[in-house]
């Protein structure tokens, strides 16, 4: 045990003294954590600071792995420094293990240093599991230390031990995820990235400090990483040389691969499972949603009915954080981006309240029920109650929109029975297809939201479908049924029978709202049945449906005021669903990513 301790020592006695090793240990990956956080705005949200920590720390295990470990070994060989030692003699452990020990130690204290300052000066909460984080970053440490020895063994001179940390470190910081998200690269670099060692100890960083998860969930990651850390002391202790004049196979070169085995292994298990898949783009999207947005001089329907005429809305961490009667003095001072709604109204994001997300609603299927839910956060509906669908396709459904695997819709089964729906469009299109009326499939967000192959083929079919006088009275009946049920002060909830023939899934709300107006009901109070009332109605209200601190930051901001014309209820500004700023185009790309 004494030339372990010896060694460790005397590496860490020679770091101390080493002005570029502090530089490159401490000054050089601060440098790179303030230029990603000034250029990630990271001041607006803690996640983006925490995506920011996980980056830095990459950069600097990948550097001090490769570099620091494997390119400082080889230069210790090629200038006869290994050679004293062969002579004093000490074998070839201590040498590695204080390699890894003094390199943990040396970069120990610039993690601490990422945390301090990201939460002194960019207000990022440490992680609950701070101690996983510490103890899962240490062990990607002493692995990667471990691979440097490995290149280090393998390499006969400092050129080629160059081109072969080149050849891993290059790949492992730009696919791994650590400078460009993984979410953001095509399937098929995705699936390359599984290989890579870096990708789990990024995943891993990434989902112990934005998922809060333990070492526990993390196994295979830690798992990984330890036995490649294993293989690598190993093969290091035997492949070991002193003087540059011993040399070593090709053959033996291929030990390399054995020390990346775990990942092999895995990342076929992950390219067949796409699970790595799944979870980098859960984490990409909790980032997305721990923004800080101030929405300014905006016209807010809060949806119990009142009215801001000019005020803002500071939206944080998915909720939103603080309502403004009139806008913030100082809005700089709240470290949030800034929207200027001048002219346009905020209003909590619509609720159907009757969808049949089996059905298509038109000729001939689109493209699947995941897809129907994007069409209906593309335009504004950022939640529906399903009805008569297969339980088991809405459970998963639901599943994967609330995880955040899917971009869609907010999917419900149960709610009241007390709350009265007219049915007002599924009534309407009854009328449209006795008289192959093609004007609904002509509305330009319904064309934005459905397929193009569903409108296409519905309209021919209306166009061969045989006239004939419409039956005009069951609407007209629901449309006086209504205005009772408005003047008797029951609940009223918007909902469309989407599904049915004509009503395709899309702006199936606004059109229901637009029938409720021209039947005499107010759009304040047509509004507030497809808000607040829809949201009490499935028990969801106290997170949804208004416009509160503490609710789900679920809104919409419209071009207009849809107060003077409810038709201003299909010109979508913005879409944000959980405090992550829909790209409303991109809904429809989900499945090809």
């Amino acid at each position: 045990m004494k030339p372990y301790i010896a060694q460790i020592r005397s590496n860490l006695r020679l770091m101390g003294r080493d002005r570029s090793v502090l530089f490159f240990s401490y000054l050089f990956p601060l440098i790179f954590f303030f230029a990603f956080a000034q250029s990630y705005h990271a001041r607006e949200s803690a996640a983006i600071m925490a995506q920011v920590i996980a980056m830095v720390l990459i950069i600097g295990i990948l550097g001090n792995g490769f570099f620091g470990a494997g390119m400082r070994a080889v230069q210790d060989r090629e200038t006869n420094v290994l050679r004293r030692f062969k002579v004093a003699p000490v074998g070839p452990s201590p040498i590695i293990v204080a390699s890894m020990v003094s390199g943990l130690v040396a970069f120990l204290p610039s993690v601490f240093l990422f945390f301090f300052f990201g939460t002194a000066m960019y207000h990022m909460p440490l992680p609950r599991n701070l101690l996983s984080v510490i103890v899962f970053v240490c062990i990607g440490v002493l692995a990667f230390r471990s691979m440097g020895m490995i290149i280090a063994a393998v390499a006969n001179s400092a050129q080629e031990a160059g081109i072969l940390v080149q050849i891993l470190y290059l790949p492992m910081l730009f696919i791994s995820g650590a400078t460009f998200p993984l979410s953001m690269m095509p399937r098929w670099m995705q699936n390359i990235a599984e290989f890579l060692p870096a990708t789990y100890l990024y995943q891993g960083i990434q989902s112990m400090m934005l998922g809060g998860e333990s070492l526990a969930r993390n196994l295979v990651a830690v798992g990984a990483l330890i036995v490649a850390l294993c293989v690598a002391l190993f093969v290091g202790t035997k492949l070991f040389r002193w003087e540059k004049e011993e040399k070593i196979s090709n053959q033996s070169k291929l030990w390399i691969l054995g020390v990346l085995s775990p990942f092999l292994i895995l990342g076929l298990y992950q390219a067949k499972t796409q699970q790595n898949v799944e979870k980098a783009k859960i984490l990409a999207r909790n980032a997305a949603r721990s923004g800080s947005v101030l929405f300014q001089n905006a016209k807010i329907f809060v949806g119990d009915g009142t009215v801001i005429p000019n005020g803002s809305v500071l939206v944080r961490n998915q909720k939103i954080a603080q309502v403004f009667t009139t806008p913030p003095e100082d809005p700089k001072s709240l470290n949030a981006e800034v929207v200027d709604a001048a002219g346009k109204t905020l209003l909590p994001g619509l609720i159907d309240m009757q969808v049949h997300l089996d059905a298509s609603g038109g000729v001939h299927s689109d493209s699947g029920i995941k897809r129907r839910l994007a069409a209906y956060l593309y335009s504004g509906i950022t939640a529906v109650r399903s009805t008569g669908d297969p339980p088991e396709i809405v459970s998963k459904l639901a599943q994967a929109v609330n995880s955040g695997a899917y971009l869609g819709a907010e999917v419900f089964t149960g709610g009241s029975n007390t709350a009265y729906d007219p049915g007002l469009s599924a009534l309407e299109a009854n009328i449209d297809l006795e008289t192959g009326n093609p004007a609904p499939l002509n509305r330009s967000l319904l064309q934005q939201a459905a397929p193009a192959g569903l409108l296409k083929s519905t309209r021919v079919f209306l166009e061969r479908q045989k006239r004939t006088t419409p039956n005009l009275l069951p609407l007209e009946r629901a449309k006086q049924n209504l205005l009772a049920a408005c003047k008797a002060g029951l609940l009223l909830v918007t909902g469309s029978g989407a599904g049915s023939m004509l009503v395709i899934h899309g702006p199936t709300v606004q059109n229901e709202m637009e029938l409720w107006v021209k039947a005499g009901i107010p759009p304040a109070v047509a509004l507030k049945a497809a808000t607040f009332n829809a949201a009490t109605a499935l028990h969801a209200d106290n997170r949804i449906g208004l416009i509160r601190e503490g609710h789900d930051a679920t809104l919409i901001l419209l071009d207009g005021d849809p107060l003077q014309d409810i038709a201003n209820t299909e010109h979508i500004y913005l879409v944000m669903f959980r405090g992550e700023r829909i790209n409303r185009p991109d809904l429809f790309n989900q499945d090809k990513q």
